[in-house]
């Protein structure tokens, strides 16, 4: 009964994911209204291909254009063009090679031992790129779907040439995408993800509150900015893609774009997520009972919580700066931040002289404290702008 429970909780979950999913698109631009419209455009050019090639020109192979139209729809024109490129050159192959067995040979099954160990050999020439399976799929389609002659072979050729011109055509002149949007939410994503990670952090150790299982869920969020990170990667990459050979973008009209976060940004929160990832696996090694790392007084620890909470304040005001439009010129933001990083550097230094002070903290509290410290600096390093007073010494 809990097992039937457990799948029935799983599907509602499910279910109220596609629901927010479709809500969100109705609602507004984002990734479910891009992924909407991208769907759309896939179809509408896979039907269309059918119609020219199936009920149009009522050809024996017109599968072949529906089939390269919808996949050619890619996430931006310059991909689609890149794409459909190496998918003529892949079915081109895989068409004349299975052409080719059948001619010498005039047998199917001796055909496709021949042809299939070269083909898939071929599929796998990176120029060729994710696109080189398609020529053991055509060569099949080719050997496998009837009498193989020339006029078949040249109607399949065409027939995918058609499709990908189909394809390529509707991505490029129909709402072509522009992936823009993407880097500033997976950087909004990221910081704030690195503010809650600290704001946990400082909570369970400013209150004495925490354990193994708490640092083992201090490193699954630190695994998460990691994540996080390399999706914002990615997100740059599609964005500048998304801008090459976009009708939709003439050059003059690019200037009004939006401006995005400066790419220096990106390294700056990943230097922070790197060093959250420091900070998680030292409170491991803490609660390791097979690790050698001591165990710091409970007093230095909540005050180093308390340093993290000051950090994770900081760390949202650095957040608004970059990830809301209108931010950087907001002097009410610049002011949170100013305050948060003079509370930051308070702390820091009052932690710094109990450090310093060999009378009233334990060996182990010196050992493990100072490289908390050191993380802890680091994060507000790459916090503070470089207006800092104290950004260019290192602080």
């Amino acid at each position: 009964m809990g097992h039937v429970n457990e799948k029935l909780y799983v599907l509602g979950a499910e279910a109220r994911g596609i629901v927010n999913a479709a809500a969100r698109a109705w609602q507004g631009p984002g990734r479910e209204r891009d992924l909407l419209v991208q769907s759309l455009k896939a179809a509408g050019a896979a039907t269309l291909a059918w119609a020219v090639s199936g009920w149009w020109l009522k050809d024996p192979v017109a599968l072949m254009a529906p089939w390269v139209a919808v996949v050619l729809v890619q996430a931006t024109v310059y991909r689609s063009l890149f794409k459909g490129l190496q998918q003529l050159v892949a079915i081109a192959v895989g068409t004349l090679l299975a052409a080719g067995a059948e001619a010498l040979t005039g047998n199917t099954l001796i055909s496709v031992a021949m042809v299939l160990p070269v083909v898939m050999l071929l599929s796998n020439w990176p120029r060729l790129g994710d696109q080189g399976i398609y020529g053991p799929t055509t060569a099949l389609f080719t050997l496998t779907s009837g009498p193989v002659s020339s006029l078949t072979v040249s109607h399949r050729l065409l027939q995918a040439l058609l499709g990908a011109a189909i394809g390529i055509a509707v991505n490029a002149l129909i709402v072509p995408p522009v992936h823009l949007r993407n880097v500033r939410e997976n950087l909004s994503s990221l910081a704030r993800g690195a503010e809650a990670a600290l704001a946990g952090m400082a909570e369970g150790l400013a209150h004495d509150d925490w354990s193994e299982e708490t640092a083992t869920d201090w490193r699954r969020l630190s695994d998460r900015l990691q994540q996080r990170q390399a999706s914002l990667r990615s997100a740059r990459l599609w964005s500048h893609e998304s801008l090459r050979l976009n009708p939709r973008l003439p050059w003059k009209s690019r200037k009004k774009l939006p401006p995005l976060p400066d790419e220096s940004e990106d390294q700056r929160w990943g230097a922070i997520a790197a060093q959250i990832g420091g900070i998680a696996n030292t409170m491991i090694d803490i609660v390791d009972e097979n690790r050698t790392t001591p165990s710091p007084d409970q007093q230095a620890l909540g005050d180093y919580g308390r340093l993290l909470c000051d950090l994770a304040t900081a760390c949202a005001a650095r957040a608004d700066l970059i990830c809301l439009p209108s931010a950087p010129d907001d002097e009410d933001a610049h002011a949170r931040l100013e305050e948060a990083l003079g509370s930051v550097e308070r702390r820091h230094d009052a932690l710094h002289k109990v450090l310093c002070d060999q009378r009233s903290v334990s060996t182990a509290t010196t050992a493990v404290l100072g490289t908390l410290l050191v993380q802890a600096q680091n994060i507000w390093h790459h916090i503070a702008p470089d207006t800092w007073p104290r950004a260019a010494d290192g602080a």
